[in-house]
């Protein structure tokens, strides 16, 4: 199953989708947005061209696990995108995606001041990929538990 991966940003939002077997993450981008509102239209018409089965959107908890105001903001954002989208969200701890986009960077060779405008995306793909990760080795046991077995 195809999945997009989002980092929701205050001005930029980092967006990436897998491959089609849900393997793998890949292109990513930085989308820019006056408002939630155009932010969330611009991210449903993406969906519409990419399909993906899920929208997978970076929780950005405290450190020690506790939710901020960032992340109630991130539930707001995920429960709309997925009612006007139509497409499940879920939620996926972010925790540390920023720094491992930065290290990807630098480690590339980015400059400083232009790792800024491509940080979101790759942290995007950083989110999406750890989720992948994650679904790879647990979607017999989803797949089992949404046909009602135990």
């Amino acid at each position: 199953m195809k999945m997009m991966g989002i980092d929701l940003g205050k001005v930029r939002t980092g967006v990436c989708v897998s491959d089609l077997s849900g393997f793998l993450a890949g292109r990513s981008v930085t989308v820019t947005a006056n408002s939630r509102a155009e932010l969330i239209e611009r991210i449903c018409r993406m969906i519409e061209a990419e399909r993906p089965g899920r929208v997978v959107v970076g929780l950005p908890l405290n450190m020690n696990g506790t939710e901020g105001e960032k992340a109630r903001e991130c539930r707001a954002f995920a429960a709309l995108l997925q009612e006007k989208s139509g497409v499940p969200a879920v939620l996926w701890d972010e925790r540390g995606s920023s720094v491992t986009a930065n290290r990807i960077l630098s480690d590339a060779g980015k400059k400083r001041n232009r790792q800024r405008a491509k940080v979101d995306a790759v942290a995007a793909q950083v989110i999406l990929q750890n989720y992948l990760d994650y679904w790879q080795l647990h979607k017999q046991e989803e797949a089992r538990q949404s046909r009602g077995e135990e």
